[in-house]
């Protein structure tokens, strides 16, 4: 009995050192000054030619969109964050944010969030859809628990502006609530588990005999 409670502890001991983390690089929309380029995010987008988008002030559209505050704020595809696009045909934009799991364990990976956007929006994880949500006056809830990888991670934010005359801006908010990830054990770690089954199994053995 003795000999089990050891090596139960040894076990235990050993998984929880690897311990959990935040995940790095999961970064709210808007975090700098408003005007200037949101650099964690790459845009994509046959309608414009910028490659970063620009983070918003107070003035229009925001307002009619979730307020900005200091958690996050909302970015458009351009410097204007009140120029209208996309007259005659719906437009795509594509909002890319990376994030590095080397050293972790991509399998105990998670994280939740929430995002908003004009139009809508598809939330991509390593190109697999996790989310589709409409609306820039409420917030839409996701979450991740599988499809993570080892190395870098790609969560890709598709929004789509639909088609209008005019009065047609388009933008993108998102805000992690919390995420985790558990780091990859070190070799003495290892051992030590490996040791802790092993004296367990033997236990079993002599139980049995």
């Amino acid at each position: 009995m003795k000999h089990s409670i050891i090596a139960a502890a040894i076990a235990v001991a050993c998984i929880s050192s690897a311990h959990a983390a935040s995940i790095t690089g999961l970064y709210n929309t808007g975090l700098g000054t408003s005007g200037l380029q949101d650099m964690n995010y790459t845009l994509s987008s046959a309608s414009v030619t910028e490659t970063s988008p620009t983070i918003t002030d107070s003035n229009y559209p925001v307002g009619t969109w979730l307020a900005n505050d200091a958690v996050s704020k909302w970015i458009t595809p351009t410097a204007s964050q009140a120029q209208s696009l996309d007259p005659a045909s719906n437009g795509t934009y594509t909002y890319t944010l990376t994030f590095d799991l080397t050293g972790y364990l991509a399998a105990s990976a998670m994280f939740n969030a929430r995002v908003a956007a004009d139009n809508g929006v598809e939330v991509k994880l390593n190109n697999n859809s996790i989310t589709n949500a409409v609306g820039f006056s409420n917030w839409a809830t996701f979450s991740a628990s599988s499809g993570f990888v080892a190395g870098v991670n790609t969560l890709e934010f598709v929004v789509t502006n639909y088609a209008q005359q005019s009065g047609n801006p388009t933008g993108l908010r998102v805000e992690f609530t919390d995420s985790n990830v558990n780091a990859v054990p070190e070799a003495e770690t290892y051992a030590m588990m490996l040791g802790g089954l092993a004296l367990l199994g033997v236990v079993a053995r002599r139980r049995q005999s």
